[in-house]
């Protein structure tokens, strides 16, 4: 169990949505150009590299360069800081032998690393090992179910593993945001294997049954949050009186903002910042990302019981307000502390 210490309070003034560490500096921009090499599809480059960010970036001294990447990567360049997010085997054997070759270039993130989110049997497997609790709150997993059989045993093996209904199910590959809702034995034959079965947790009040969840975006080692409406509460009536799969085709999607509603306070509060800091702090080290998301609720009737229901890495960062700023300063933040710089690169000191 990781428990936190004394961590001092929250800054004064207006609560804001952004979280971010009180010691961050902006680094100053490098005496020259540092050369930011990407690979990303079509769809996630236009989303991340928007005018605003590439407008700033130019200002700072930053260049960003589109990696071809169906040529060896030591054939274009040279580049100080590699971003991806490509799938397939082709590209991780490049990517891999790039590195070995290229120790100097920084490479967000590391193939290896990346594994561990794209699978959700294994996704969530940090945060239940880590058991985090402190004087904060306490952050868990919801019960969970591996499922990889045929669909008409899947009750038989909800009943063993002491599942309750309903249960959201997700497709076990992290590729699609896709999810489904479960409220009956008989639904649960109709879902197609390979999934994960996760016990659905209410989290929004009596009140205001609409749920919330918490977006954590983290940036190397700033954080930063949005809420966004999740699916509303479910009682028992609605286990009773629903049967079949309600499916979802994305929860948290960008027309799902909730930071303007007029939400209940108790739904609408933020997890506590000393709480978020230990648990980035811990996934970036036991994970080795520095750029990922955590999808977090409030559990209701509770003010500090939290789940982690979900991790993206490089998520969309375009949907986190003032992101440009948080990126630019951060892949600065990088040029500063490597010391492995590439020859024919000068600090510009004296």
């Amino acid at each position: 169990m990781v428990s936190g210490g004394s961590v001092g309070p929250e800054g004064e003034g207006d609560p804001a949505v952004a979280v971010e560490r009180d010691e961050a500096v902006v680094a100053p921009a490098p005496a020259r150009e540092l050369v930011v090499g990407y690979a990303l599809t079509s769809k996630k480059a236009k989303s991340f590299l928007q005018p605003k960010l590439r407008g700033l970036a130019r200002k700072k001294g930053i260049q960003f360069v589109a990696i071809d990447h169906k040529r060896p990567l030591s054939d274009q360049g040279p580049f100080d800081i590699v971003l991806h997010k490509l799938t397939g085997k082709g590209w991780q054997q490049l990517l891999e032998e790039y590195r070995e070759t290229h120790p100097e270039v920084t490479v967000l993130d590391p193939p290896g690393a990346i594994a561990h989110l794209l699978d959700r049997q294994s996704m969530l497997q940090e945060v239940s090992d880590l058991d985090l609790s402190d004087c904060y709150g306490k952050v868990g997993v919801p019960k969970q179910l591996f499922v990889n059989t045929d669909p008409s045993s899947i009750p038989a093996a909800v009943t063993r593993a002491g599942l309750s209904l309903p249960l959201v199910a997700k497709p076990l590959v992290a590729k699609s945001h896709e999810l489904s809702l479960a409220y009956d034995p008989t639904s649960l034959t109709k879902l197609e294997p390979p999934l994960v079965l996760q016990e659905f947790v209410n989290h929004g009040t009596f009140t205001d049954p609409r749920g919330v969840m918490f977006k954590v975006y983290i940036v190397g080692d700033t954080i930063r949050v949005v809420r966004r409406f999740s699916l509303p509460n479910v009682d028992e009536g609605d286990v009773s009186n629903n049967a079949g799969v309600f499916r979802f085709p994305r929860v948290s999607c960008a027309a799902a903002s909730a930071d303007d509603a007029d939400l209940d306070p108790h739904v609408a509060e933020l997890p506590p910042r000393p709480l978020l800091e230990m648990l980035a702090r811990e996934l970036r080290r036991r994970l080795g990302l520095r750029l990922f998301n955590i999808d977090m609720i409030r559990e209701h009737g509770t003010r500090d019981r939290f789940y982690v229901i979900d991790m993206n890495y490089f998520p969309g960062y375009g949907k986190m307000p003032g992101y440009e700023h948080v990126f630019t300063d951060f892949l600065l933040s990088l040029a500063e502390k490597d010391y492995k710089r590439r020859p024919n690169y000068s600090s510009g000191e004296g």
